[in-house]
């Protein structure tokens, strides 16, 4: 999620060799989009012998929940952070459905990177890390579209003979110590179709198009009749299928996505297109035998009923197997689908207008590609073989079978290991990569490689939220800031979960509550406006609700 969320950067801190070399930050933004200065700076193998007056460069992977954080809350008279992402901005992803309906406008949840205090930025994919010399491979991509990618595109989706995508300018990053935060990507389990035409919701080029496509569906169905044409339009049964919404996954994002969609319908769409209302329905569609399954069984009960009484349909142990175009003109000119559902048999599909695709999260191809590669310890690393004429070890990170996430020890520090050989069949014991940390959704931490129980049941297999992944960066930057890594480790403090329900509902739950109906949703939204990062969209995000609450929700197509 999302999600915590998110997409590949980097931020970085560290001085240059010369101090006579060194850039100032506000030179370093004004400059960061010629490819010759960044290429310069960044290469510029910073000094190991370190004197009071020299940062430390750090690169921090993600300008996610995780790598935003850290990148705020780092000492900037100790480190020189300098973030590279694909994308120039932070989103708030709780209130990100909110900006797909019109409740809330799309600058209100984003927070530019570039106005953080002390940074530079570039932006760029991670295309590569070389940890034997604390390097970062980038890709720049500032010529590109700006809303960010959430799944991981195929080289066989698009038109044949389609132009190849020109890969960016390349440039390589040096480093004293390394932030993986680089997110993670929706996951399609590899069904037919997903990838193509479902809908995701995790950044705000989703939310937007999303927007687009909803209201378009309305307008498209509101088209009048032609008197000359013999047959209609577009007949009822088209109408319905293009004016049913199918969400598939029924967590959090998924179920909060139904609710915002049912209020813009019936408290705004209705009123300009009553006519309509009699083809519009909602379904949400779940694999599992319940839906939030992070809520107790009272809970989500309660959220079942709700959504009944609100007509929204959820149906629970479908497994989707296939989406594509539906036949003729519904397909070929409306966009409308049609999905393929097991329980439903081979040859029955439900047709939609759009599929909101929510159902987990696949690890970033960045973390693929460096779990998989061979690598030597740096130099200066405490393991690094003496004398150093000796032969060097190759090692490799570790990950998570399951989840394909990086392993990280309970201080979060990414951990290696020796591959065995044919004759060794002994389970590797992972190690702690020196100045190398991993956190947010792509981290896993290891409970077996923290120091006490109590601290491996409080880190073991924790979900992949935005709640975890900003407390880690928050326990990561006050570890650097003291220069104590190593010595106090991580532990997660679940403040509670939260769904919006619709129509003023939410439910909530804690260790120390349970709350249902409308004051949970007094909660909900006083804990997402309080948790809003800058005091501009503290002000906006309010103003935005009264406003909609006034004068209805944003409905122009732009």
């Amino acid at each position: 999620m999302m999600a915590s969320q998110t997409s590949s950067a980097l931020v970085l801190g560290r001085g240059l060799t010369s101090h006579s070399t060194r850039l100032s930050q506000h030179q370093l933004s004004s400059l960061a989009s010629s490819g010759v200065v960044i290429r310069r700076y960044f290469s510029a193998k910073p000094s190991r012998n370190h004197t009071n007056h020299d940062r430390e460069r750090v690169v921090i992977l993600g300008s996610g929940w995780a790598g935003y954080a850290v990148a705020r809350n780092l000492d900037k008279t100790k480190f020189e952070p300098i973030v590279v992402s694909p994308r120039s901005y932070f989103v708030f992803t709780p209130l990100l459905a909110s900006t797909a309906v019109g409740t809330l406008e799309f600058r209100t949840i984003l927070e530019p990177v570039r106005r953080i205090p002390g940074i530079g930025f570039c932006q760029g994919w991670a295309e590569d890390i070389d940890f034997s010399n604390k390097t970062v491979r980038v890709e720049s991509n500032a010529a590109d579209d700006p809303a960010s990618k959430t799944v991981v595109p195929a080289d066989s989706i698009g038109p044949p003979g389609r132009v190849p995508k020109v890969k960016g300018e390349f440039f390589d990053i040096s480093y004293d110590k390394l932030i993986i935060a680089c997110g993670a990507y929706s996951q399609t389990f590899g069904i037919q179709g997903v990838r193509e035409h479902a809908h995701f919701l995790r950044d705000i080029g989703d939310a937007r198009r999303l927007r687009l496509r909803v209201l378009s569906l309305f307008e498209q169905c509101a088209i009048p009749e032609n008197d000359n044409n013999t047959q209609p339009h577009l007949t009822d049964d088209d109408k319905r299928t293009l004016l049913h919404f199918a969400i598939v996954g029924g967590g959090p994002t998924g179920i909060e996505y139904a609710a915002e969609l049912h209020d813009l319908i019936y408290d705004d769409l209705a009123k300009i297109y009553p006519q309509l209302m009699r083809f519009v329905s909602i379904t949400v569609y779940d694999v599992a035998p319940k839906v939030l399954p992070m809520f107790d069984q009272a809970l989500a009960n309660y959220a079942m009923n709700t959504f009944a009484r609100q007509g929204i349909s959820v149906k629970t142990q479908h497994h989707l197997e296939r989406i594509r175009p539906a036949d003729g003109h519904l397909g070929n000119e409306h966009g409308a689908l049609r999905i393929k559902i097991r329980e439903y048999g081979p040859d029955n599909e439900v047709g939609a207008g759009v599929v909101v695709w929510s159902t987990g999260l696949m690890a970033n191809p960045l973390i693929q590609k460096l779990s998989s590669k061979e690598f030597t310890l740096p130099a200066n690393h405490s393991t690094y073989p003496s004398p150093v004429d000796a032969p060097l070890p190759i090692r490799k990170l570790s990950r998570d079978p399951r989840t394909g996430s990086l392993l990280t020890d309970s201080f979060l520090r990414a951990q290696y290991h020796t591959p065995s050989t044919n004759s060794d069949q002994t389970k590797p014991t992972p190690q702690a990569l020196e100045d190398v940390f991993v956190i947010g959704d792509c981290s896993q931490i290891i409970p077996s490689a923290s120091p006490n129980s109590s601290i491996s049941a409080a880190v073991g297999n924790l979900p992949k939220t935005a709640q975890v992944a900003s407390q880690q960066a928050l326990h990561l930057s006050k570890t650097l800031n003291k220069n104590q890594v190593g010595i106090k480790p991580f532990t997660f403090r679940n403040w509670g979960t939260m769904t919006y329900l619709g129509s003023w509902k939410a439910i909530h739950q804690s260790s120390a509550d349970e709350l249902t109906g409308w004051v949970a949703w007094v909660l909900w939204r006083g804990a997402y406006l309080t948790k809003s990062m800058s005091v501009r969209n503290k002000l906006l995000v309010p103003v935005y609700w009264v406003v909609s609450w006034l004068f209805g929700r944003g409905i122009s197509r732009f």
